[in-house]
């Protein structure tokens, strides 16, 4: 340690300054100011306690050597501490940006002060790492005979096909979208993850030899049983992409669009591409139904593209601001943290749930006067949502859903969002070519070392574990390479930080923090 008492002279945690709200709502660049080391830098890594149980490693799925590569940030070693930083991350620049950091909230020091910046200093080292050209191609040294077809580009997959790779198996990753990269690339905003980051990162498996093909459905452009009869083993990483229903009155009424429906838009325009489904916010009145990551994302992007208007509901209340009593350190705490797209605009509602979608046809609840109209309704579009009939809840100790009397209200809306997480993965033409049989809730069954009941096929992921953290989608790459290697060859030196029956860290039912 470059200082011992390091967190006893700094107490203050440095968050990473975010541009003026006027300025980033006209562009979709990364909303912080930069991300480069600043003065701050080495003072906030030498708060690292160094605990001789180091419980943020605990906290982390990959199990990232923490305060080994704070004491050499502290250090300005910055060779060194991106080698620890890779050890057990592929892709520390997506999770400096998008994971909630568990291990923060397992620190030590946040007993008493708040915790060590462990996520901002990854972002630090590995965005400085590839600034100082550190972050070259790693191809295998010697090419095996041996084959592998990953199937999805999201996290999981990508880190299964770069460590496969990486022992020297020719891997091919399908993806039916017209880019790689799943959910980092059209699912999460480029506002908080710029795709300039993970384009370099496909550049660089290109070089190591990891080969993509998109525009690939398998199941309907290609056979699961084929694609399993062309290649030595076949990794299932598609992701949880079932949206969870919610089946209210009036779903039928148009402007009601789940929130992966509304997100890749703008990320393909961007890009130069056609968009897809062209919804559009602007000069609308807004509703996203659910709280979550998602949630935030689809507030920051509708007021980039105009809203007139955006209400959050959110079914639980509001987090506390401190650690409640029933979540003890170590423990994960669910902890109110604004996002960036909070501070922007748009309106919070807490403890609320939706009953109705209303329209043209609803009762007189909603007036065709011009006067009581939403804002921003088109009334000439038939058949439109004008509205959400909403009603404020609480929960008993058997957490059940308890409206409030004397409550309901309609909120004006020409455009909802639904954003309430996913269900499982779209499994039916991969049970249908394969027979691979599936859990009780909908997800790809396995066994703890990530192999299906069909041979040579695996899954890894949500698609797997259900919807979770970009952190465990990584780990579990990680790990699944790990299985598919010794799977092919009777042995691994691949690591393997998970076992796929280790359960992730719990999330309220409802919210969608699929990140």
């Amino acid at each position: 340690m470059v200082d011992p008492k390091g967190f006893l002279k700094v107490r203050t945690r440095h968050e990473l300054a975010e541009r003026p709200v006027a300025e980033r709502l006209k562009d979709w660049r990364d909303v912080h100011q930069s991300t480069g080391p600043g003065p701050w830098t080495a003072e906030q890594a030498a708060r690292c306690m160094d605990c001789g149980t180091p419980f943020c490693m605990t906290g982390c799925p990959l199990g990232n050597l923490i305060p080994e590569f704070n004491d050499l940030l502290s250090r300005g070693r910055w060779e060194e501490a991106y080698e620890r930083l890779s050890l057990t991350n592929n892709f520390p620049e997506f999770t400096g940006r998008i994971c909630p950091a568990p291990c923060e909230s397992s620190c030590v020091l946040s007993i008493h002060q708040p915790a060590t910046t462990i996520k901002l200093d990854e972002q630090t080292i590995i965005d400085q790492a590839w600034s100082l050209g550190l972050v070259k191609p790693r191809p295998p040294q010697r090419l095996t005979d041996m084959t592998v077809a990953v199937v999805g580009s999201g996290p999981a997959g990508l880190a299964c096909a770069q460590q496969l790779t990486r022992a020297g198996h020719t891997v091919v990753v399908y993806e039916r979208a017209d880019a790689i990269g799943g959910l980092l690339r059209y699912g999460i905003p480029a506002f908080k993850l710029e795709k300039s980051l993970l384009d370099r990162r496909l550049e660089q498996m290109e070089a190591e030899g990891t080969r993509f093909r998109t525009g690939v459905e398998i199941g309907r452009d290609l056979g699961w049983d084929q694609l399993r009869a062309r290649y030595d083993a076949l990794v299932v990483a598609i992701g949880s992409t079932e949206p969870r229903v919610v089946d209210l009155p009036g779903r039928e009424l148009k402007g009601i669009h789940y929130a992966m429906d509304f997100l890749p838009d703008p990320t393909r325009k961007l890009m130069g591409r056609e968009p897809i489904n062209k919804i559009d916010a602007a000069g609308k009145d807004v509703i996203i139904i659910g709280g979550g990551d998602t949630g935030s994302d689809c507030l920051g992007t509708a007021l980039r593209e105009g809203a007139k208007s955006v209400t959050v509901l959110q079914i639980r209340p509001k987090e506390p601001s401190s650690r409640p009593d029933n979540r003890p350190w170590p423990t994960y705490a669910r902890l109110y943290n604004p996002t960036s797209s909070m501070e922007e605009g748009g309106h919070y509602e807490y403890a609320v749930d939706s009953l109705e979608y209303l329209g043209d046809d609803s009762d007189d609840r909603i007036s065709l006067d011009q006067t009581s109209a939403p804002t921003g309704f088109d009334r000439d579009r038939e058949g439109g949502v004008r509205g959400v009939r909403v009603v404020d809840v609480s929960r008993d100790d058997q957490d059940r859903i308890i409206p409030h009397p004397d409550t309901e209200r309609v909120l004006p809306a020409d455009l909802v969002l639904i954003s309430i997480g996913f269900a499982h993965p779209e499994t039916a033409t991969l049970t249908g070519q394969t027979g691979v049989g599936l859990d009780g809730r909908g997800n790809v069954a396995r066994d703890a070392d990530y192999a299906t009941d069909h041979d040579g096929i695996f899954v890894c992921g949500d698609a797997g574990r259900g919807q979770s953290l970009v952190v465990w989608a990584l780990a579990e790459g990680r790990s699944c390479a790990a299985a598919v290697d010794r799977y092919l060859t009777g042995a691994t030196e691949l690591p393997a930080p998970i076992r796929a029956d280790e359960r992730a860290m719990t999330l309220p039912a409802g919210d969608q923090r699929p990140r």
